[in-house]
């Protein structure tokens, strides 16, 4: 990253990174730890899983830029718990699912979000409500294909 750094962010960027910078440095020291210790507790291996998901939702495909929008959805989701009970396998799929949600049936919100740049406490808790609408759709489409 340049001299530039935070300041080329957006605030809603900013928001989301900055749980997200914590996260990932408490997940690398976890996981370098726990490769000489079996015995972890709950609160660890949730804080490990939580990491594995972080680190997947990050990883991007060249040459295919995210627009800002779903990168801070994404990250939004993976610092919050949102993707917690999503198998790191099912991670791409689930990624895939929820942002084409977002753009067909939240057009509106994602329009406000690329406009304010900003995650306001109103765009917060619609994104709450959201991420909750495309996580119950992709349960229930899962569970259509399994029976």
């Amino acid at each position: 990253m340049s001299r530039v750094g935070g300041n080329a962010q957006t605030k809603a960027m900013k928001k989301v990174a900055g749980p997200l910078r914590l996260n990932l440095s408490q997940y690398r020291e976890l996981a370098a730890f726990a490769q000489f210790g079996s015995d972890l507790d709950k609160a660890t291996r949730a804080q490990l899983a939580r990491g594995e998901r972080m680190v997947e939702i990050l990883k991007q495909d060249q040459y295919a830029p995210i627009p800002l929008t779903h990168q801070v959805v994404m990250i939004y989701a993976g610092v919050n718990g949102f993707l917690d009970d999503i198998e790191v396998a099912e991670l791409r799929r689930f990624e895939t699912h929820l942002l084409k949600f977002l753009d067909v049936a939240h057009g509106a919100w994602v329009r406000e979000l690329e406009e304010k740049k900003e995650l306001t406490a109103e765009i917060e808790a619609k994104l709450k409500i959201i991420l909750a609408e495309g996580k119950e759709q992709w349960k229930a489409a899962r569970s259509e294909r399994a029976a």
